[in-house]
């Protein structure tokens, strides 16, 4: 048996890097739906139900 295969695994094999690239994905995401929102709250209602949607869908989905 290999000294390596002994050993126990680590819980969690996350660096700081991962970290912070996950934060950064995070507000990426975010901007992305925000700037979804202010697009799609600029429709009219008639434009919002062509494309399946309502108001209501904007705030809460969006």
């Amino acid at each position: 048996m290999e000294f390596d295969q002994n050993r126990a695994a680590k819980p969690f094999d996350v660096t700081l890097l991962d970290i912070f690239r996950g934060a950064r994905n995070a507000i990426k995401r975010w901007r992305g739906r925000r700037e979804t929102r202010k697009i799609l709250s600029h429709l009219s209602d008639a434009q919002l139900r062509d494309i399946g949607l309502t108001r209501h869908d904007v705030s809460r989905k969006y």
